[in-house]
């Protein structure tokens, strides 16, 4: 199926077109940082009315909703983007106001900020919101972009949580389900600062058809047709491939004891590189080999 909406997800803890979230709650405004250049300028390029888009800040995620919106207002301003506005939606009754509704059915951009993605899918899923959501991305010009828990919800399959340190233990990396914008892949993000390649190998070793995504903060993929994924921003995103996984002892180990895992493929991103979901194909923009 073609689908027309484009998918923006976005690692985390950025300062060139999104917020550094370290010690948020602690120092929130002082720590979301937009400059011109970045990832917030690739979202509203994308879009179909471009700096005219009518774009919805989507703080559901967020326990500081109040101080975190505004401050996505005043940068999209900053690049000319007037028509901004917040939809603070606390409660799944929220989500079926027809007030809400209608400022969704009119948005060209969604932009849901970081917190924690198991709130987006509590709060949001299965409801007329999340409807919506999902009719508008595979049937009109719109773009769903999203950071840190907002990019992690968007997937089918969702990782919710995990400790870094112990992370190749089994049951150490829960999962739940997303928004489901995208099926096939399960994303991670502030993943190379935290250190969170394990949490990704272990959702992949037990489902080696899903491709795992890390995405680094200050860093991004843009999807297109819910296969051609490009990296944009200035760091990594790490791609894990189960598909040829030749064995592990993940049926055989207790809950606790650590994961074997042989021929586990992994792919190193940066911007401008492109993959494509359908073929399994990396492109590197710069390839020496060219």
């Amino acid at each position: 199926m073609n689908i027309l909406g484009k998918l923006i997800i976005i690692g985390g803890a950025v300062d060139k077109g999104s917020f550094t979230e370290t010690d948020l709650d602690k120092n929130a405004t002082n720590n979301l940082n937009f400059f011109e250049a970045g990832i917030l300028k690739r979202i509203l390029n994308e879009s179909k009315h471009k700096e005219k888009s009518r774009i919805e800040v989507i703080t559901t995620a967020s326990v500081i909703p109040r101080e975190i919106g505004p401050e996505y207002v005043k940068a999209f301003e900053y690049l000319n983007a007037k028509n901004v506005d917040i939809l603070h939606i606390e409660r799944r009754e929220q989500a079926a106001d027809p007030e809400v509704l209608a400022r969704l059915q009119a948005a060209d951009i969604v932009m849901f900020t970081g917190g924690d993605q198991l709130r987006l899918s509590s709060i949001l899923g299965g409801t007329p919101f999340h409807d919506m959501l999902l009719d508008k991305y595979h049937n009109e010009e719109f773009i769903y972009a999203g950071t840190s828990a907002g990019a992690a919800a968007a997937s089918n399959n969702m990782i919710y949580q995990g400790s870094s340190s112990e992370a190749l233990l089994k049951g150490e990396v829960k999962i739940s389900s997303g928004l489901g914008l995208i099926d096939g892949v399960i994303i991670d993000t502030h993943f190379v600062q935290r250190g969170r390649i394990g949490r990704l190998f272990q959702a992949v070793v037990g489902n080696p058809r899903v491709l795992g995504i890390g995405l680094g903060e200050d860093t991004g993929l843009l999807i297109t047709n819910n296969k051609e994924m490009e990296a944009i921003g200035s760091g990594l995103v790490i791609l894990v491939d189960g598909r040829e996984i030749k064995d592990t002892n993940l049926t055989k180990v207790e809950l606790g004891q650590p994961i074997s895992i042989s021929h586990l493929v992994t792919h190193v991103m940066s911007k401008f590189d492109t993959y494509n979901l359908e073929t399994h194909k990396m492109h590197i923009q710069s390839s020496h080999y060219l």
